[in-house]
Formats: structure tokens, C-alpha cells, sequence
């Protein structure tokens, strides 16, 4: 569960990050609204990968439908066109 503090804590900085890990984010709140949150680097990795592997499946998925829609070429055309023939 997430634990929701006042910015005005950072004051005292070493006890609130003493409180981030994997499973418990610190959100910042700021004249009471959220405003930052304090994630660990493991999250924050983990969150480039997923952004990585999503922005991979939306390209991949629209080069499918692209081809659905224009045609398929071959391996072999492939390999002609990028320059990889044997």
C-alpha cells in the first residue's frame, strides 16, 4: 500500500526513503494534492522495460497491419532491401 506523506517530510529525507521499497511507493503531497512519488531504481528500471516492450509491440503491430494492408514480401527480398544477403 502506498504511503502518502507532505512534501514538508523531506525534511527529514533519510526517514522517508528509508520507507520506499519495491512494494511500497512514497507519494509527495503538496497543499494536500499528489505531486511527486518516490520510486526505488529496481521500479524504475522495471518500468523502461515494460515502456520498451510496449513501444516494441505497437510498432511491430503496426507494421503488421501496414503489411496486411500493402502485402508481405519474402525473406529473400527482405535480406535484398536491408542489405544482409548471403
Amino acid at each position: 500500500m502506498p504511503i502518502i506523506k507532505p512534501i514538508s517530510d523531506l525534511r527529514n529525507y533519510t526517514e522517508v526513503l528509508k520507507q520506499v521499497d519495491i512494494s511500497n511507493r512514497v507519494y509527495l503531497t503538496r497543499n494536500g494534492h499528489g505531486e511527486y512519488g518516490i520510486l526505488t531504481m529496481a521500479e524504475i528500471d522495471e518500468l523502461d522495460r515494460c515502456r520498451a516492450a510496449y513501444t516494441l509491440v505497437s510498432k511491430l503491430r503496426k507494421a503488421e497491419e501496414r503489411a496486411d494492408k500493402e502485402g508481405w514480401i519474402s525473406a529473400d527480398e527482405a535480406e535484398k532491401e536491408l542489405g544482409v544477403s548471403d
